[in-house]
């Protein structure tokens, strides 16, 4: 099965753009499910390592949990037995809510096997958020860890549609609410399997993948099982094969995670997860178990890069950063300083079109081009195709004309509005050079116009993580009373690097290294910086400390 997917590494645009077809990624012999992905691999090679969870132990040591493909085989097909026993069917959803752990690919296998409907949810979920997912998913039960025990037994059972919960690890059952609690382990230990495997439509879902709610209410992406099969073997495409060793921080509640699980599931590639991501011990990980791939995105980029300098930074077993967001005046320096490739990738939870800038191929700072199945082009407000670097947003449609349709459970209306005559638009604002290669500029309504110009935040943020003052930074605009119309005032959220941390030397460097429009006005020292599970700083969330604060007074 690999042959058909595997690809030399990209030595040209036209040599990755012309190989990469999404009718090339499904033929007759790739497997319709995840379930049949993983039985196929159990048989030929059932004792591989191949998914490694590591947790940083109080010691500063690590833990680790190896499964191989027969044990995910095994597990799953007992959970699959325990959750049809407890009423799950076909069609209907599970809740999967816990940090990363094996049995957290486990529930996802077993689900697929009864064509279940897998619901990721972010551990940190609680109160009315967390009904939200549960109620607008349809949950019949939910497998948690003990980290959200709390959140579970503070739900109203009134409001909650579960019934009953599987809880994995050494932690105490809920109490309360009206659930009814099941203990991982001893279903596992039954080993009795669902009376038959499901063979559902290709075209059926088989994962809700929540948005992450920052502009409003969580939306969940339903996402099918040939669009999830087809997806895996792409790392296949993307100079990523035999002798890799696959790794991610990232929490498999976001897309991005499960990317790399699931490229690694597929094509035989060992695959490190952590328990929760780390920026001081990312590399030391890497070095332990011999990573040579991972991804790196938006707000995680300087955070990673803001750690003080080490004379081994460049000694580790990685050849190539997956990032999403490197702004171009850190590129070429994270290069250097780690000893790597940086390859650029732009997607989202919806699907619907992706870009790729393959390493050493495109241009430094580019978002990339689509595979050659779609097209892609900015627009700007009247609907009008823009020109070679002019800003305006991106949107994708099929060569072939066919479709494209994002799907939000429970609301076809959302999904319909982001495609407009065929194009899915994303809400990003790029631009694309002479040679069709896109850069990102800012989300719709996200940039940050100052002085009749926008403020490059990336530069910002590069500027102010080189300082060594700074263990975390994000760059946003504010509207304050003393704005004009469509302006905002620039903001640094910062973390300090030490308990000595000076605001005065931090903007002494920005007045050195930046033009005068782009120092921040008002620099927010917080003991962290609010983030998603994909570590994507929570703008919002930082405005509301800011107003907290009564530093500025807000519009």
């Amino acid at each position: 099965m690999d042959d058909l997917f595997e690809a030399p590494r990209p030595a040209s645009s036209e040599a990755y753009f012309a190989g990469f077809r999404t009718a090339g990624l499904m033929n007759q012999t790739t497997p319709p499910n995840l379930s049949a992905l993983i039985a196929g691999r159990a048989r030929t090679e059932p004792d591989k390592p191949i998914l490694t969870f590591v947790t940083v132990t109080p010691d500063g040591g690590f833990a680790d949990d190896t499964r191989t493909y027969r044990q995910l085989q095994e597990n799953a097909l007992a959970l699959a037995g325990a959750l049809q026993r407890l009423g799950l069917r076909q069609g209907q959803a599970l809740a999967i809510m816990m940090h990363n752990r094996p049995e957290f690919v486990e529930a996802m296998i077993a689900s697929s096997m009864l064509g279940a409907v897998f619901v990721p949810i972010d551990p940190r979920a609680m109160g009315e958020k967390l009904i939200h997912m549960l109620v607008l998913a349809d949950c019949r039960g939910v497998l948690f860890a003990d980290e959200c025990l709390a959140a579970l037994e503070a739900l109203d059972p009134a409001a909650a549609p579960v019934r009953w919960a599987i809880a994995v690890g050494g932690g105490p059952d809920l109490q309360g609410g009206g659930i009814v609690t099941y203990r991982y382990e001893p279903l596992i230990a039954e080993g009795c399997g669902p009376d038959a495997l499901a063979a559902p439509d290709p075209a059926a879902p088989m994962f809700m993948m929540f948005t992450s709610g920052t502009t409003g209410a969580p939306k969940a992406v339903v996402q099918n099982h040939a669009t999830y099969v087809a997806h895996a073997f792409g790392y296949g495409r993307m100079g990523i094969g035999e002798g890799d060793v696959l790794y991610t921080g990232l929490s498999l509640t976001h897309i991005n995670a499960q990317s790399t699980v699931r490229g690694g599931l597929a094509l035989g590639l060992p695959t490190i997860v952590s328990r929760k991501f780390t920026k001081s011990r990312l590399w030391d990980i890497c070095r332990v178990y011999g990573c040579t791939v991972f991804t790196l995105l938006g707000g995680m980029i300087p955070e990673v890069f803001s750690a003080p300098p080490r004379p081994d930074d460049a000694e580790n077993p990685v050849r190539l950063i997956l990032s999403s967001g490197m702004p171009a005046s850190l590129w070429r320096a994270y290069e250097t300083r780690f000893g790597v490739q940086i390859a650029e990738a732009y997607g989202s939870t919806e699907g619907g079109g992706s870009l790729f800038n393959p390493a050493g191929v495109g241009p430094v700072g580019s978002i990339g081009k689509p595979a050659d199945h779609l097209e892609a082009a900015a627009f700007d407000e009247t609907g009008r195709r823009c020109g070679p670097f002019e800003p305006g947003e991106l949107r994708f449609r099929r060569r072939d004309g066919s479709d494209i349709s994002i799907a939000y459970f429970k609301n076809a209306a959302a999904g319909r509005d982001k495609v407009r005559d065929g194009w899915f638009c994303t809400g990003d604002i790029v631009h694309q050079d002479e040679d069709g290669w896109f850069f990102f500029e800012h989300r719709v309504g996200g940039g940050v116009r100052l002085n009749g110009a926008f403020v490059n935040t990336a530069l910002v943020e590069t500027v102010i993580s080189r300082s060594g003052l700074v263990a975390d930074v994000f760059v946003y605009g504010v509207r304050t009373s003393q704005n004009v119309a469509g302006e905002k005032t620039l903001v640094a959220a910062v973390t300090p690097a030490t308990p000595s941390f000076n605001q005065a030397a931090l903007l002494d460097h920005c007045r050195s290294h930046l033009e005068r429009a782009d120092v921040p006005a008002i620099v927010q020292v917080l003991d962290a910086i609010p983030k998603t599970m994909s570590e994507k700083p929570i703008e919002q969330a930082c405005v509301e400390l800011l107003r907290q604060s009564g530093a500025v007074s807000l519009e």
